[in-house]
């Protein structure tokens, strides 16, 4: 990137997204939390998910978490009495945290469902001619720009929909670098919930991943926690219906902007959890996979048993019941 695009790239930033993330980062006096208000139950995921304290992999799907059922907080059961970041709930308004931030309904459509606009492959003069119409639309410097090889650059805008916090590095003191581990095991971590309104320009190429994407804009923000954390998504609106629609890894934001043109209720980005998608189960080693399955039969085999020692009470009760009734 060159110094130009960098400096356009930082003013583009909104205000509001400047000070939370410069306040999460950098400022050696953030307000002190206790980690109060938070209403916590034992968690079943569809899907594992990551620690929002610690940010290791929650292995197991049966009750081997922990959930906050105001603001959604995820973690371990041993990370609970480590939390000190508070409850966002008093924080938002209601609706937000409700999921009503539109007046129209949102409406999740199919992952692999694409738009059909962009489920062919174009030609290089249909991207060049593209290109041509996309700029002449453009009111500001945010063209996108042909290279030689056939590809092209240009920007996307992500917003930031996150319910969960975000982590960065623990903050140093005296020059030396207080990360790494506690004395019990969990890695020192600064969190934060970042504003729902905050948003974020990239310039990427025709061939950046939305995977790529989600990693580069972590990468901006010094954010640790793991990218599987996270999944992009595409919003449109059509007749009074909003449209979210999860990218899969290996999609290209920017040719789905190129096919959509530059409005934004036609077509924007939005980062959140994903708590929908698939584990991407090759990002893990061999031992990770193996104990993976040992917990998952251990898990199996205590469900099989409360099944069972459930029936037979039932049985016995009721065999009792009937040794003492009489005939008749």
């Amino acid at each position: 990137m060159s110094w130009g695009e960098f400096i356009e790239l930082r003013d583009l930033r909104s205000t509001r997204e400047q000070a939370a993330l410069a306040d999460a980062t950098q400022d050696p006096q953030l307000p002190e939390e206790k980690g109060e208000g938070h209403n916590f139950q034992p968690c079943s995921h569809a899907q594992p998910t990551w620690c929002d304290l610690c940010g290791d992999f929650i292995w197991g799907l049966y009750k081997q978490s922990l959930r906050c059922v105001n603001c959604r907080f995820t973690c371990h059961y041993r990370c609970r009495a480590l939390i000190r970041l508070d409850c966002s709930w008093d924080r938002g308004s209601v609706a937000d945290h409700a999921g009503v931030v539109e007046h129209n309904v949102e409406t999740d459509t199919n992952v692999d469902e694409r738009t059909d606009s962009v489920k062919q492959e174009l030609t290089t003069p249909e991207v060049l001619q593209k290109v041509k119409e996309y700029n002449a639309q453009i009111n500001s410097n945010l063209f996108m720009n042909m290279n030689k090889d056939g590809s092209y650059t240009g920007f996307i805008k992500v917003q930031f929909k996150l319910a969960r916090p975000v982590s960065v590095p623990a903050p140093k003191k005296g020059g030396h670098d207080v990360g790494g581990r506690r004395a019990s095991g969990v890695k020192r971590r600064t969190s934060f919930y970042l504003p729902k309104d905050a948003s974020k320009h990239l310039h990427i190429s025709s061939r950046t991943t939305s995977r790529e994407v989600i990693e580069a804009l972590l990468k901006k923000f010094t954010v640790v926690d793991n990218p599987g954390k996270f999944a992009l998504f595409e919003r449109s609106e059509r007749h009074d219906q909003v449209y979210v629609r999860k990218l899969s890894d290996e999609e290209r934001p920017l040719r789905l902007r190129l096919c959509s043109g530059p409005n934004e209720k036609v077509l924007s980005f939005v980062i959140k959890e994903n708590e929908t998608g698939e584990v991407n189960w090759h990002a893990f080693s061999m031992p990770e996979l193996k104990n993976f399955l040992l917990i998952l039969q251990r898990e199996e085999e205590e469900h099989v048993k409360q099944i069972v020692q459930r029936y037979a009470l039932a049985r016995t009760k009721m065999q009792e019941a009937l040794s003492g009734s009489t005939p008749g």
